[in-house]
């Protein structure tokens, strides 16, 4: 007998081994890849268990773990979940359609929204200054807003400058930068427990990270031991950036 294998199971298969491989991305980044492949090896088991050997008890046991094992999973990867749900959601031609149907318009930085925060981190580099700057994309960060100063100030060199100057009381915590506004500044980001971050990377860098796993944010990091200039977005470091390539990273998709 014959298995019959269309198009539609091609797709079926495809789907699948891209679900899986995005999974194991997102578990890789998030720093739970050893509880992902302890996931997978658990599923072979009961499905040897179940369906090969056929184990009555055995496999009835295994069978109720993996019903009370959804709830856990979900209560174990929220983040990761959420995070998935994010990315599925602010994809570009996703927004795109949102925004089509509400009529809201995309609120993404102009070319003179840009210039003046790379002419900050590079004069702030030059001095060592550091800083992190957040800019909202299509995920709010109202959340992540409330546990700073709310600001609300046209987006400026030199008030960039003077709110991480050392001395600032707002120095320490991060600037968000939403709808082409300096929202606000000291303000307190999730940080990634991701252990594949280089040990020389600092607080700062973790923070970074963090709301780049949990949002489509960009977020800038100047560093006070070397003055290097990096960008955390969607999970990914773009470590010790010139000018050029800061502006572009800043660019993309708006």
């Amino acid at each position: 007998m014959f298995f019959e294998f269309g198009i539609k199971d091609f797709i079926d298969i495809l789907l699948v081994a891209f679900l899986l491989y995005y999974t194991y991305k997102v578990m890789k980044a998030s720093g739970s890849i050893n509880i992902f492949t302890g996931i997978l090896v658990f599923i072979l088991i009961w499905l040897v268990v179940s369906q090969v050997l056929e184990m009555k008890l055995l496999g009835s046991i295994f069978d109720k773990l993996v019903s009370v094992g959804v709830l856990a999973l979900i209560v174990l990867f929220q983040e990761e979940i959420r995070r998935f749900l994010v990315t599925l959601g602010s994809h570009h031609h996703a927004s795109a359609l949102v925004r089509f149907f509400t009529g809201d318009k995309k609120d993404g930085l102009e070319h003179e929204d840009i210039m003046p925060i790379v002419m900050a981190c590079i004069s702030m580099s030059k001095q060592k200054v550091g800083a992190l700057i957040v800019i909202e994309r299509d995920v709010p960060l109202n959340d992540v807003v409330r546990t700073g100063d709310v600001i609300d100030a046209n987006i400026n060199q030199r008030l960039i400058e003077n709110i991480f100057f050392k001395n600032s009381p707002l120095h320490d915590g991060a600037m968000v930068i939403s709808k082409q506004r300096i929202k606000a500044a000291g303000c307190i980001l999730p940080v990634s427990h991701n252990l594949d971050i280089p040990k020389e990377l600092g607080l700062r860098h973790r923070a970074a990270m963090g709301i780049s796993q949990v949002s489509d944010a960009q977020a800038i990091i100047v560093s006070e031991e070397t003055g290097a200039i990096s960008v955390a977005y969607r999970g990914q470091f773009y470590l010790r950036l010139n000018a050029e390539e800061l502006e572009r990273l800043l660019t993309i998709d708006n």
